[in-house]
């Protein structure tokens, strides 16, 4: 029987490295790995090279072959996850059965929960487009195209892992200029269309500039060829969060459609009847309904200065 030992950090950069890895109540941003294949394409080590970079810096590359096989033993892959700590994987490799084949997935707790099995159909480098690229770390804007995304069971998860992959940190604002690469993902005729963009801002006489989009490249046309979708209790538990995270709710506060914030506050009931109103010439009462001064003083005893009078007396 082998017993795990629980090993304890000597140094502080050690106990450093140990507490980055532990379960936290805002996760870090997602890191890649990209791992090569016993056996690759020309095709799936570029792909898998720009894929790389559009991930930077929030990616790890394999640049040395490993034989393995994801949908048979996962493993290998999960070792390099925990190694890297990393919660998503690429893993290229190229046979006669599948040429030109993308593996595409991700972890939770460090064992597989999704993985997709993509062939490059056909694909096209970024060094191949002329102009310019997107800075390094850029957060891109995903747009998801077709209706096999809204419908079909697989396709809704394939959307889900692409904006797991392609995401990038969590950020509170965002300014226009640093929107500056859009991500297009389309579903047509049973393959995956995955185009990325540039986006310019060019002058248009107004405070609100006009866009355009240039072709930067990669692009990929792809086709799924395997699956593994976990089951919905464990997607469902991966997707549990603590109480801590959720925001607390504050009573009588509520936000609306445009995020304005709105306040309910408790008031007692007002007395109209003395509310001060502007003096007119038309509010004020008749003459008929004055009252005289003896019925005033039937009702409410004699005036002040009588009082005062015959106190004196």
């Amino acid at each position: 029987m082998v017993v795990q030992r629980v090993v304890k950090p000597k140094t502080q950069k050690g106990k450093r490295f140990l507490e980055g890895r532990e379960p936290k109540i805002t996760e870090n941003t997602k890191t890649s790995i990209f791992v090569k294949g016993g056996n690759t394409s020309m095709i799936v080590t570029q792909a898998m090279k720009e894929l790389c970079l559009l991930k930077k810096p929030n990616a790890v590359s394999y640049k040395r072959k490993n034989i393995l096989r994801p949908f048979e033993d996962e493993t290998p892959l999960e070792f390099f996850a925990k190694k890297s700590d990393a919660a998503l994987f690429a893993f290229g490799c190229h046979s006669k059965k599948r040429p030109d084949n993308l593996i595409l997935g991700r972890m939770f707790d460090f064992h597989i929960l999704d993985m997709f099995e993509l062939g490059i159909e056909d694909f096209k480098s970024m060094y191949q487009m002329q102009g310019a690229k997107c800075n390094t770390g850029s957060k891109p804007c995903l747009v998801f195209a077709g209706e096999a995304f809204d419908q079909d069971t697989e396709h809704k998860r394939l959307k889900n892992l692409f904006i797991d992959f392609f995401r990038g940190p969590v950020v509170s604002q965002l300014r226009l200029a640093g929107l500056e690469h859009v991500i297009q993902i389309t579903a047509l005729d049973g393959k995956i269309l995955l185009r990325n963009y540039k986006i310019k801002m060019k002058k248009s006489g107004s405070k609100i500039p006009r866009v355009e989009l240039e072709d930067m490249g990669p692009s990929l046309d792809l086709v799924i060829r395997r699956t593994k979708l976990a089951s919905d209790d464990l997607f469902k538990r991966s997707l549990r969060q603590p109480k801590t995270a959720k925001p607390r709710k504050t009573k009588n506060i509520s936000r609306n459609a445009f995020g304005s914030k709105l306040g309910r506050i408790h008031m007692d009931k007002q007395d109209l009847g003395k509310l001060q109103t502007r003096k007119m010439k038309g509010l004020k009462k008749p003459k008929g309904t004055k009252k005289t001064t003896a019925q005033s003083e039937e009702t409410n005893g004699p005036s002040k200065a009588k009082r005062v009078k015959k106190s004196a007396d």
